[in-house]
């Protein structure tokens, strides 16, 4: 195997917007946000929409995701423009 070509791996803390549950991995995404993990250290926050804590799929039920304002804000940035 290549040496230097893999990226570099790292604990990472993945949020659950809709439900809060936090989850410790490694993952080569890094974030400004840091939190306290459980076992004392500090790790990169990374915040997520759905995950299978709140995954129609995996809870069988269904949620509400608001996006409607993230929709709003693209539209406003990007949308229609006068020529």
């Amino acid at each position: 195997m290549k040496q230097g070509i893999h990226p570099d791996y790292h604990p990472v803390v993945f949020q659950d917007l809709s439900t809060g549950k936090a989850f410790l991995t490694r993952s080569t995404a890094t974030s400004g946000k840091t939190v306290v993990w459980e076992d004392g250290n500090t790790y990169p926050l990374i915040t997520v929409d759905i995950t299978a804590d709140s995954h129609p799929f995996w809870t069988g039920t269904q949620r509400l995701v608001d996006t409607a304002g993230r929709v709003e804000k693209f539209n406003r940035r990007y949308g229609k423009r006068s020529r």
